[in-house]
């Protein structure tokens, strides 16, 4: 065969791979958002009464149905609502972090973020008596701070992964301290609000809690979809990415901050929901494979987490328990995993 027929071959042969590829990369994120509508169908069909699909698309739509206006509209929908779009954000701003750190142990609720939010909203709730809308508000702006600490004190010449995720997991603990520390202090019905907010649950669920969350998602969310591209470059490292064109700490400060935008309302709304954030994005990226951006898929893998872990926790067994409570028992065997794969590999997560 001569060397111009073999070019054309070998091109051909690329071209098909690349073909297959982004066939499979379509057919998993279409599969995922099917996952995803099934999850909330069914979140607003099951319940103690059950109703048809025929009568929550009537619902959805606006029109009177005696017995599931109330029940779907006023009850199920808020919930579902709110664990789709708080799963979204914490699948979303989780993949950010590991993509950008490139390694999957640089989660949100592992380095400290969430813990953040969490020992403001516990502090809020304690010693402040101040309203849920406050103590949301607060929740916020903690995550935010904790954030920024992270990010200035594991800033040497560039921010180095591995000093972000220790410096990230030792302010962890000493929030953590913080918030056994505020528990110690409370009184029983204080102690009682608390803990429900920690644990991560979707049984506040009302449209005053939804809306603000949907609205801080459509805001925050184009400006983490922008820097997407130039999030992926940095996988290849800050100096391949640097030579290809990316402005690396604009990036990185950008992805961070639409990161954690998404991570605190999330937060906010739901409680530290455990291990969305953590697991989103690796299963994403097995379901996808590589040459795709992460962020939309990962999205849609922590929305069906928080649905599916949702249900699970109200139907499966014998007494309710909240949606964190589901995940958490599904994310800290996985951690322990990538721990082990890690010790086994000499340090390779």
């Amino acid at each position: 065969m001569s060397a111009p027929a073999a070019s054309l071959d070998l091109a051909a042969s690329l071209g098909r791979a690349r073909r297959r590829r982004t066939t499979r990369r379509a057919a998993a994120v279409g599969a995922l958002a099917v996952v995803v509508v099934v999850l909330f169908a069914v979140s607003l069909m099951v319940g103690h009464t059950l109703y048809g699909l025929g009568d929550v698309l009537r619902v959805v739509a606006g029109q009177d149905v005696p017995g599931a206006s109330f029940t779907v509209g006023e009850l199920r929908l808020p919930r579902a609502c709110l664990g789709l779009l708080a799963g979204a954000c914490l699948g979303a701003g989780g993949v950010t972090f590991q993509t950008m750190l490139r390694n999957p142990l640089a989660s949100p609720d592992v380095i400290g973020i969430q813990q953040g939010a969490s020992a403001a909203a516990v502090f809020a709730v304690v010693f402040l008596s101040v309203s849920q809308t406050m103590v949301s508000v607060l929740a916020i702006v903690a995550a935010l701070a904790t954030a920024l600490l992270i990010y200035v004190l594991s800033f040497k010449d560039g921010v180095v992964g591995t000093r972000l995720i220790l410096i990230g997991i030792g302010i962890a603990a000493m929030l953590h301290s913080v918030v056994t520390y505020v528990l110690a202090r409370a009184d029983q019905w204080d102690l009682q609000m608390a803990m429900r907010w920690l644990t991560g649950s979707l049984n506040s669920a009302d449209w005053d809690v939804v809306v603000p969350l949907a609205i801080g998602t459509v805001v925050v969310a184009p400006l983490l979809l922008s820097q997407q591209r130039r999030l992926d470059l940095l996988r290849l490292g800050d100096d391949a990415a640097s030579a290809l064109g990316v402005p690396v700490e604009r990036t990185r400060l950008l992805a961070v901050l639409a990161a954690v935008g998404l991570l605190a309302f999330a937060t906010a709304a739901a409680g530290p929901i455990a291990f969305v954030a953590f697991l989103a994005g690796p299963i994403a990226a097995r379901l996808v494979g590589p040459g795709i951006s992460l962020v939309v898929p990962s999205a849609l893998v922590g929305s069906a987490l928080v649905l599916g872990a949702d249900l699970v926790g109200q139907w499966v067994f014998g007494t309710r328990y909240p949606v964190g409570v589901i995940t958490g028992a599904l994310g800290a065997p996985f951690l322990v995993y990538l721990l082990v794969r890690a010790h086994r590999t000499g340090g390779s997560l």
